[in-house]
């Protein structure tokens, strides 16, 4: 039978593997979580920049035309020039909130912020050739 002191270095050396490991793990979570983060920024300019581009060329070329030059989906053109487009509306003041900001028992305190999800983009025409693609906001 061990020892109380033979079964207390037995259960710190058992520990101390799980805690290495579950340590490599975290770390390698968190690694990752960063480099996606990293990229999902990265994307996010790309599509502004699309979408600046898109919108400094509709006088010369439209989505159509591009579409089918480059075969690149005519709802990724319109998501990507209609995405710019969101990004720079402005918010209409209320004066009716305030009101009731006043009178609620969280006053002082911000207001919790919700996730916004962008409404698809509406393809301005049919491209007959150009293949159906799902998009998902990376975030």
């Amino acid at each position: 039978m061990a020892t109380p002191d033979e079964i207390e270095r037995r259960v710190e050396d058992n520990d101390a593997a799980r805690s290495a490991k579950r340590a490599a793990a975290a770390k390698r979570v968190g690694e990752l979580a960063q480099r996606r983060a990293d990229i999902a920024d990265q994307l996010a300019d790309i599509e502004r920049e699309l979408g600046d581009v898109l919108a400094e060329s509709t006088d010369v070329i439209g989505n159509d035309e591009l579409a089918k030059f480059t075969d690149i989906p005519l709802a990724d053109l319109n998501q990507w020039l209609d995405g710019r487009k969101t990004t720079r509306t402005k918010r209409k003041k209320s004066t009716g909130g305030r009101a009731a900001a006043k009178n609620s028992p969280n006053h002082g305190s911000p207001p919790a912020k919700t996730p916004t999800v962008p409404e698809p983009a509406t393809p301005r025409s049919v491209a007959t050739d150009a293949p159906a693609r799902v998009h998902a906001e990376v975030t």
